[in-house]
Parts: structure tokens; C-alpha cells; sequence
């Protein structure tokens, strides 16, 4: 089964372990996966989520980095639907 949306939740990790987090779930994107959806949480998770949004903003397989329907999530765009 395709999954065009995949979560990966950052709660509990640092910025290294995060970034290894992402790293890895933009490697085993397929092409069938539009959004990489993050939940960092939104009181301690504003540290994650600005790391999350500088760091992947210029990332050659994210075509843009939009905030989630809520503050603690962000959600990377790797193609349109």
C-alpha cells in the first residue's frame, strides 16, 4: 500500500536525532509520498520546528515547507497531490 502522506513524530529527540529522523524518512520517500508530515509539538517543540523549517526549506527534494493544520506540526511538500 501507497501512503501519500507519511508522519514521523519528533517528540523525546534533539535536533540531531530529529534531523537523522527526517533525513531518513525523505531517503525511503517514494513517489507516491506527497507530504512528510512532522509532529514536533508546539510549548518545547518550537526548537524542532524552526530546525525543521531552516533546515529543509533549501532541500532539493522539498518543494516547499508549510505549517501543519496546527502549531505542532509542520509538513514538508514533495509534490503536489
Amino acid at each position: 500500500m501507497y501512503e501519500s502522506i507519511v508522519e514521523i513524530d519528533l517528540h523525546g529527540k534533539n535536533r540531531y536525532q530529529a534531523g537523522v529522523a527526517v533525513d531518513a524518512a525523505l531517503r525511503r520517500a517514494g513517489a507516491a509520498t506527497c507530504r512528510i508530515r512532522i509532529i514536533h509539538g508546539c510549548n518545547s517543540g518550537t526548537s524542532l520546528r524552526d530546525f525543521v523549517q531552516e533546515r529543509y526549506a533549501a532541500h532539493p527534494r522539498v518543494l516547499r515547507v508549510v505549517p501543519g493544520p496546527n502549531r505542532g506540526v509542520t509538513e514538508l511538500v514533495l509534490r503536489e497531490y
